[in-house]
């Protein structure tokens, strides 16, 4: 019998520490997780923004998730930067192989100014191969709108886009609000048969990089560990709750800095140093 529930993280690698595998990693491991990987691209990013990026060869992501996925058996896997076409027909190819429980993708499409960062080909691969061979899916509104081919504004939108994702593609989405407008946030899921929202008050904080890829590999986490979806994603949005409240204040690099992934260690004693 496992000892921690263990999830595979498909994503890219981020210098700065904040997103990607590294916040992955954090994530799973700050909720009682084991965190494996299978690393997509190498990128070169800070606080400031991504100078370039590096994607793996198709061939060897997924020989990186077979490993994992033979030897470890993931109890859940994260998916997030995908890239091109070609590593995007090798994960769905091993996913259909492997044919894992819980699948949660983060589709890293749309940055946070709203610049595309795929091509066409690519997204409709993530439509035709991907989707299909997921459990659920994390759009934000700009995601959420290339996906559908039609703009999100309103949580009324999210509600039939949610709706509409569930229709087209046949897995769980969880719309994201994070760039509605106003004090006041809402994340919207359906799973097929119930709809269902999740309020918050917005946190101000200069410190946000990283929260998609926080927010799925928490779900993914809690799925793992055997929680039914609605409460797995009530859990992963108390917990980056949290991760972005004790992270607002913190002074790491120059621009949109990192969540605090380890919120409910408070005032971390140092083994070395303990008398």
């Amino acid at each position: 019998m496992k000892e921690k529930a263990i999830v595979l993280s498909v994503a890219g690698s981020d210098s700065s520490g904040g997103a990607g595998i590294q916040a992955d990693i954090k994530t799973i491991s700050a909720l009682g997780g084991y965190a494996a990987t299978a690393i997509t691209a190498i990128t070169v990013q800070n606080t400031l923004g991504v100078q370039a990026v590096h994607p793996v060869p198709a061939e060897l992501v997924g020989e990186q998730m077979q490993a994992v996925m033979e030897d470890l058996r993931p109890d859940a896997i994260k998916i997030g930067m995908t890239g091109n076409v070609e590593i995007i027909s090798e994960i769905a190819r091993l996913l259909h192989q492997y044919s894992p429980r819980q699948v949660v993708l983060d589709p890293v499409m749309v940055s946070t100014s709203g610049h595309n960062l795929m091509t066409d080909e690519a997204v409709e691969a993530i439509c035709t191969l991907l989707l299909p061979e997921v459990s659920l899916v994390t759009p934000n509104l700009h995601e959420a709108a290339v996906l559908l081919q039609q703009p999100i504004h309103t949580v009324d939108d999210m509600e039939h886009a949610a709706h509409l994702v569930y229709e087209k593609y046949h897995c769980a989405c969880l719309v994201k609000g994070g760039h509605l407008t106003g004090n006041e946030m809402c994340d919207v899921l359906y799973d097929g048969h119930e709809l269902h929202l999740f309020g918050a008050r917005r946190i101000h904080s200069g410190n946000l990089h990283g929260t998609g890829c926080t927010l799925s590999s928490a779900i993914a986490t809690f799925l793992a560990q055997g929680f039914p979806l609605y409460e797995a994603v009530e859990l992963a949005k108390t917990y980056i709750t949290k991760a972005i409240e004790a992270g607002k204040d913190l002074h790491i690099g120059q621009g949109n800095g990192p969540l605090c992934h380890f919120p409910y260690l408070v005032n971390p004693v140092n083994p070395l140093t303990e008398e």
